[in-house]
């Protein structure tokens, strides 16, 4: 029998502190699974639930999207997929009787986690202007209201369209069609505060914004490096896929500024080694980096190839792919002999052996992949960093070829698919076309608002009915209190959403919570049972399908939701077959198929097992669609964080009992850290001089220029073993301390990574919000 959501709301500041854990998964990530999911789920439903995980048949996880194997095990999931299952397929349930009980002012002072175990989300529920509690509201009557407010703005500009990564490739089709139709590009994601960075460097660098490798070439490879990711936590089931390469041959290097378990050992719950043994060491090196250093690393690595090159003419540069398919190449190695090797080993913090050791294994490696996450892209000169990664492939060919490329590891089920079927602020003209010419519409053309420049827009009051589809946005979002303001400023706020979260007692004037059906649960329209795709990290394509009884009879999809808003928005003259697209997904398909290249015969394709691949020119054919039509060499100089005497630089991170902004549990297994979020890890000898004990109290104080103030009050101090001058924390504990206007160049991404803190006396626990 599942239990019952916490009454109370845990202080989460007195944690219990052991030693780090050297080794991911075994038996203990067997029982946190067997426990969170019978205490959500039931025993029968969970086990039921768990077996249809990223099968063929079954539902796609909504936990990451880290792509399914050719030939899944009967158990294709994690311990962190099975807890976002557990979360979504919760027995518990938030109705009216709920928010009756609870003024939105007490659920203001509740922690995301408690706001969490509450339950699924049954009835639409509506925050009238002024009062102090939500009241239920019907669909009829709560549609019309976002659709008024809509036609009654100045400008379609004044509405902006968030989207989290988890939402279907057709509901996110739809959603971006509405509102185009409406009259704004202001489509603001999830990607633009993750892997933004990503597209922006290799759109410019190999002319497609996505990794080009399969799971297959993790399998071929001679040498994989995991920079900035922390895939023990983040991504579990890729340690699977590591542990196969590293049979296979393959050697893997991790670059981190904190020591990971799963990539020192994994022990694989699907085999005897791995609930017995000593499982799989993964780790054939690691390197401790200072934040933000990767830039200053993979330029040392360059210039030692360069180097190898000219001491060896012809056998170690690929000269025939740098002359047939590269462009930049001579402006980029003058600008790479002048590397400075004392500014390289001041922003890495690494001995000048490690790096020379990674550059030898560079050379004795044909096939070579780097993946990356957050760790890299959430920093002021993140694009530079990532077209460095892409200067260190080209010159040995390691991209187009199997076994070898780019592969930035995404986080969000779907995020990648949001993109691909037109979720972005500054659409391409050629799918503005193609849109165009299908519905017979002029889509708007200006650019619109991505997350960072919404929030302004929202603080500023050009911004006044924000639409979410799905997510958490003022907790996923920097600048906490900004944000906040910003919401509150707003006349209309809406959330399509399974779970309650933050981002729903944080208001306009008026707000509106629409509970969907999630992807665990059976979508039954007119026309029957529908599925839905989704895109993984890799770019497969492939269906879902929910199995669950939904929580609730009169739950929408987030399709059909966005197909009644639009007919009411629009009109009953606008073109669009808005009615079958709700009916029948398949119709959403068809036209999808007709827009968006690679996904002709759509409807057929994904009758296969394991869906199709997505086409991507520099892989499949060696190809690069860039300014130049060659891949593009980069003259980045090398930066690094610049951190203060007495102060030091700050990551924001997920815990393990965490997905994104969901809180599963108070957890952090494989960090020692029991019953307790709000904790900065610092290295024994950064603590010694701040003059910190373990178990002490602080506040942090983040710098900027700007002269704000950002304060993060309450947090224990733990000894760890993370890189000196490095410090890490909890978001959104901390997203507070990340300034608006701190931003990547050129992919405006929030810089979570690189945050310039100092100790300041404790506020106590009283100062905490919810």
């Amino acid at each position: 029998m599942a239990g019952k959501a916490p009454a109370q709301d845990p202080a989460q500041d007195s944690p219990q502190v052991s030693a780090p854990k050297h080794a991911a998964a075994g038996l203990p990530a067997l029982f946190h699974t067997t426990k969170i999911a019978n205490a959500q789920m039931g025993a029968t439903r969970a086990v039921r639930t768990l077996l249809k995980l990223n099968q063929p048949d079954g539902f796609d996880c909504p936990g990451c999207a880290w792509p399914e194997p050719e030939h899944t095990h009967t158990a294709e999931f994690c311990e962190n997929g099975a807890k976002a299952v557990a979360e979504e397929a919760t027995l518990r349930t938030v109705g009216p009787d709920f928010f009756a009980e609870h003024p939105v002012a007490d659920l203001a002072e509740r922690s995301g986690y408690w706001l969490g175990q509450q339950g699924r989300l049954t009835t639409p529920m509506l925050l009238d202007e002024g009062a102090t509690h939500y009241t239920p509201i019907s669909w009829e009557a709560a549609l019309g209201l976002v659709a008024d407010e809509l036609k009654a703005l100045g400008t379609p500009d004044a509405a902006a369209f968030y989207t989290s990564g988890r939402t279907s490739n057709e509901a996110a089709f739809t959603f971006q069609l509405l509102a185009r139709q409406f009259g704004t590009n202001n489509l603001p994601d999830c990607s633009n505060m993750c892997h933004e960075s990503s597209g922006s460097a290799l759109t410019e660098t190999i002319g497609v914004g996505k990794g080009s490798v399969h799971l297959k070439d993790l399998y071929q490879a001679d040498l994989i490096i995991v920079a900035g990711q922390n895939p023990g936590t983040n991504h579990p089931r890729m340690l699977s896929a590591l542990e196969r390469a590293k049979r296979a041959g393959a050697r893997i290097v991790s670059v981190n500024p904190l020591p990971e378990a799963g990539l020192e050992r994994f022990k694989n719950p699907q085999n005897a080694r791995g609930l017995v043994g000593n499982g799989t060491k993964l780790n054939d090196l690691f390197l401790q980096i200072r934040l933000g250093g990767d830039l200053a690393l993979f330029r040392a690595l360059n210039l030692l190839l360069l180097e190898a090159e000219e001491k060896n003419p012809g056998t170690v540069l690929d000269r025939a792919f740098l002359a047939e398919h590269c462009h930049g190449f001579d402006a980029w190695a003058e600008d790479a002999r002048d590397t400075d090797w004392d500014e390289v080993l001041a922003a890495t913090g690494l001995p000048e052996a490690q790096i020379r050791e990674l550059a030898e294994l560079t050379l004795a490696s044909e096939k070579v992949i780097v993946c990356w996450a957050m760790g890299l892209t959430q920093h002021k000169h993140s694009v530079p960093t990532i077209r460095e990664v892409v200067n260190y492939l080209l010159l040995r060919g390691n991209i187009g070829r199997p076994g070898a490329g780019v592969c930035p590891v995404r986080g969000h089920s779907n995020v990648q698919g949001d993109r691909t079927m037109g979720i972005f602020e500054r659409p391409s003209a050629a799918f503005l076309d193609s849109l165009g010419k299908e519905f017979r519409f002029e889509p708007p053309r200006e650019h619109g608002l991505d997350v960072v420049d919404t929030i302004r827009g929202m603080r500023d009051g050009k911004v006044k009915v924000f639409f979410a589809m799905g997510g958490n946005f003022v907790s996923a979002t920097p600048d906490t209190e900004v944000t906040e303001d910003a919401m509150r400023s707003c006349r209309l706020t809406v959330h399509v959403s399974t779970k309650l979260n933050r981002s729903h007692v944080v208001t306009g004037a008026r707000a509106l919570i629409l509970p969907t059906l999630g992807r665990t649960d059976r979508d039954v329209r007119d026309t029957g049972p529908q599925q839905v795709t989704v895109e993984d990290s890799m770019g497969m394509v492939h269906a879902s399908r929910g199995a669950l009884k939904p929580p609730a009879a009169d739950l929408l999809s987030e399709t059909a939701i966005i197909c009644r808003l639009a007919r009411l928005t629009l009109g009953p003259e606008n073109p669009v077959p808005w009615e079958d697209f709700a009916a029948d997904y398949g119709t959403v398909r068809e036209r999808i198929a007709r827009v968006v290249p690679g996904f002709e015969d759509f409807n057929e394709r994904i009758k296969q097992p394991g869906g199709f691949a997505l086409p991507h020119a520099p892989r499949d054919e060696r190809a690069f669609p860039t300014t130049t039509g060659k891949a593009n060499f980069t003259v980045n100089k090398l930066t690094a964080p610049e951190v203060p005497q007495g102060r030091l630089l700050l990551q924001t991170l997920r815990s393990h009992d965490q997905y994104n902004t969901t809180v599963y549990g108070l957890d952090d297994r494989y960090r020692g850290i029991k019953d307790g979020r709000r904790v900065v890890l610092v290295h024994p000898e950064d603590a010694a001089e701040h003059g910190l004990a373990e178990g002490a109290t602080v506040d942090l104080v983040s710098e900027w220029s700007d002269g704000v103030e950002r304060r993060a009050p309450h947090f224990r101090v733990v000894l760890y073993p993370t890189a000196r001058g490095c410090a890490a924390a909890y978001y959104p504990e901390t997203n507070v301390l990340v300034p608006l206007d701190s931003t990547a160049d050129t992919s405006n991404t929030p810089t979570s990574k690189s945050v310039v803190i100092r100790f300041a006396e404790d506020s106590g626990a009283e100062a905490v919000r919810g």
